[in-house]
């Protein structure tokens, strides 16, 4: 019987990709026989993931792309294909997280939230079904929200905004792209514990929203393997406009 999360021939880009998420995201589609591309702004952060895939025997490239961006996104894909051909997954796993009282948000702080969690999701996703529909291949987008797109939790405003805006792209293009074979679905991720997050969490805001998850922990980050790989394959072949919740039962509890 095939294995119908083998990933084989596909080429994979993955923002964000020089770190936590990111980084672990990379592993699981290279290890699963996709070609990927880490991309992320901090260039030396990718070389050391896709040099690190290389050492273990993947086939693995870095670019350097600024998701905020959009010539930075063209020139990382054009890489992408030049090395290995058309993005058949794309995982838009770069973002940026603060928290702040939403009486003291600042123009400049919302601006720099959506320019990278709403604004670069959009344009890397954009930029990879406008190459899937010229190639005819079809292909996988994967959008990274959070279960604050869902829910609410205070003076994290500007955050939960950019990422319930990710999740009604994810379906807007899912109705749109279908018919060109490219399937656009999302995670939804709880309080995992990456470089990005891991000050937060630490401090005594971060445990209260802890203390509010039912399994009473942040998550691990290969507990987000098998929903990436799952929309990553054809196993999830009629899976189209989805949000994947993994976060402990956190939006349980959410007020």
């Amino acid at each position: 019987m095939n294995n119908p999360f083998d990933i084989t021939g596909d080429v994979a880009l993955v923002t964000g990709g020089g770190g936590g998420l990111g980084a672990r995201f990379c592993t699981v589609l290279a290890a699963n026989g996709a070609r990927v591309v880490v991309a992320d702004q901090n260039h030396d952060a990718a070389n050391e993931v896709a040099e690190d895939l290389v050492r273990q025997g993947y086939e693995a490239i870095a670019v350097k792309v600024d998701v905020t961006d959009v010539p930075s996104i063209e020139k990382g894909f054009d890489t992408a294909d030049s090395h290995f051909g058309t993005v058949t997954i794309a995982v838009g796993g770069a973002g940026t997280a603060a928290e702040k009282s939403a009486l003291r948000i600042t123009p400049e702080d919302w601006r720099a939230m959506m320019a990278v969690n709403l604004d670069g999701a959009w344009s890397t996703a954009q930029i990879a079904a406008q190459r899937m529909v010229r190639a005819k291949s079809g292909g996988a987008i994967i959008n990274i929200s959070s279960i604050l797109g869902l829910k609410i939790h205070p003076r994290l405003a500007h955050y939960a905004v950019s990422k319930a805006g990710v999740i009604q792209m994810t379906k807007a293009l899912a109705i749109e792209l279908v018919r060109s074979g490219i399937r656009v679905n999302a995670i939804a991720p709880g309080s995992f514990e990456t470089g990005m997050t891991s000050g937060l969490l630490a401090s005594t805001y971060g445990k209260t929203i802890i203390a509010r998850v039912p399994m009473r922990r942040a998550g691990l980050l290969n507990e987000m393997d098998g929903a990436l790989l799952l929309l990553a394959s054809k196993a999830s072949g009629y899976m189209n406009g989805s949000i994947l919740t993994i976060d402990g039962g956190h939006g349980l509890v959410i007020p």
